[in-house]
């Protein structure tokens, strides 16, 4: 199946050579699984939306989803 996958701010390092927005991922991938085998480490991923939805690491992708994961942001 195929996601629509953005990675933003320092976890672009991550992102597959040649990747072109689009992933492909086997049925049944959760968000932890796709960190864990990009090799994102798991407290970098501090927020996860799907399709403008928050969700958990433990969410499930459907085909079409699209995912955006942010790192820790720092301000004040």
């Amino acid at each position: 199946m195929k996601i629509e996958l953005h990675l933003y701010a320092t976890l672009r390092q991550y992102e597959p050579e040649g990747h072109q927005g689009v992933l492909e991922i086997e049925d049944g991938t959760t968000v932890e699984d796709l960190l864990v085998t990009m090799g994102v480490p798991l407290e970098q991923a501090k927020l996860v939306y799907v399709n403008g939805r928050r969700v958990n690491l433990d969410y499930t992708f459907k085909d079409g989803d699209r995912v955006g994961i942010f790192p820790p942001v720092a301000g004040g």
